[in-house]
């Protein structure tokens, strides 16, 4: 073949650049904001999920982006902000992000706060009589049951605790059928390990066919547990059950420890299936069974928790929870048209929200993940036990179609 004139040689480089050029300027932002608790005794959470999107961002926009729909691509840009688990400055922040170029937000860690933020949101997304907030806000910790129902714009990706702690029941009745006697420890001040004690753990529980003999209570900032662990001691239950997050319930394990008590089953709250509670318990978490949402049981999980260990969190039920959401998130802005233009931002979101509702099924870390008419996931999960300062686990229940009927709410002290 000949060679080209230099002319058209120099016409051609050119039109080269210039395309590249203006393929480059069509990449565009997508800017998504988590908020969560990162100072305080809750403080992990929040970090731990920050990493998640940051990690899962990167993931995201190393594979290319995001491909809107005019063709261009977008590249997803994280911040994240603290709300200091209070319901007022959770409010203030999702306030602000309305009215800046976020197109949606993920958060948060508190319950509360939660159900403060989702009261703020329009309640029926096109009521123009509603003056409500309209963004999306996706849940990926707070486990207070059936929020997201408040608003058409409120999403969670949050297991279903019901259904968690019938099968640890079911488990613990076939691997232990001597075992007769429950008795619980409960974080009575935070929402979930409250709620999580009396309206699921307890009857969960009796459902099962055990005797529950009581429980013990104490705060989530408590650093002597010497009377509650006295008063698990005297029970001698078969069954101990402890619903608190990791820092109270390693004091607790560790003081139990220090007393001797050692019952044939320790259960624990879904949110200490964390490595930080293996990292702070130390031996004292030997043989605690856990149900969660995610393990690092298949090659996706894996990499989504070293990923997330770059960014300087744990990879963990509620971090995962985050990075699942990002990419919901990336499939409601491919399959709805997002433009991610600064003149098409409430347009997006309104796209974002279509897509997000209109969602059967997402691909989950460890498989996929249900989305009902209410918004919120019915999520695989797996047992894990606390064995030589690692997570084992124990068993994988087959996957449910539906969310667990609640069992009797039982009355609280």
């Amino acid at each position: 073949m000949k060679h080209l004139k230099p002319w058209l040689a120099a016409a051609l480089a050119l039109a080269t650049l210039a395309g590249a050029g203006r393929a480059g300027a069509e990449e565009r932002v997508i800017r998504i904001t988590g908020f969560g608790a990162t100072s305080g005794v809750l403080r992990p959470f929040g970090v731990n999920s920050e990493a998640a999107l940051r990690a899962a961002a990167d993931d995201i926009n190393r594979a290319g982006g995001v491909k809107l729909g005019d063709g261009a691509r977008g590249r997803i840009e994280i911040r994240y902000l603290d709300d200091n688990c209070k319901p007022t400055e959770g409010v203030d922040i999702v306030r602000r992000l309305a009215q800046a170029d976020t197109l949606a937000a993920v958060g948060t860690t508190c319950s509360p706060v939660v159900q403060a933020v989702y009261g703020s949101l329009q309640k029926k997304a096109g009521d123009a009589a509603d003056s409500g907030l309209q963004l999306p806000v996706f849940t990926d910790v707070a486990m207070k049951i059936g929020l997201a129902k408040m608003s058409d714009w409120s999403f969670r990706n949050i297991p279903d605790e019901n259904a968690m702690y019938d099968d640890v029941f079911a488990w613990v009745r076939r691997e232990h059928p001597d075992a007769r006697t429950v008795y619980g420890g409960v974080e009575q001040n935070f929402v979930h390990s409250n709620q999580t004690w009396y309206q699921v753990m307890k009857p969960r529980a009796q459902a099962a066919g055990f005797d529950v003999l009581g429980e013990t209570r104490w705060l989530l900032d408590d650093t002597n547990f010497a009377e509650q662990v006295r008063a698990i001691k005297a029970a001698n239950a078969d069954v101990v059950a402890i619903s608190a997050h990791p820092y109270s319930a390693c004091g607790v394990l560790k003081e139990m420890q220090r007393q001797g008590v050692r019952p044939k089953v320790l259960v624990g709250l879904t949110s200490s299936s964390t490595p930080e509670l293996l990292k702070v318990c130390g031996p004292a978490a030997e043989g605690l069974v856990i149900p969660t949402s995610f393990a690092t049981i298949n090659p996706d999980a894996q990499k989504a928790a070293t990923e997330t260990a770059r960014y300087g969190g744990y990879a963990d039920l509620h971090s995962m929870a985050a990075w699942e959401i990002l990419t919901m998130i990336r499939a409601a802005i491919e399959t709805r048209g997002v433009l991610a233009k600064p003149d098409t931002v409430q347009a997006d979101r309104e796209k974002i929200r279509e897509g997000l509702a209109a969602m059967k099924t997402a691909d989950g870390l460890l498989g996929p993940v249900k989305r009902t008419a209410d918004r919120e996931s019915i999520k695989p999960f797996v047992l894990v036990e606390a064995r030589r300062n690692e997570w084992t686990v124990i068993e994988r229940p087959a996957p449910r179609s539906e969310l667990a009927g609640a069992a009797p709410t039982v009355r609280q002290p």
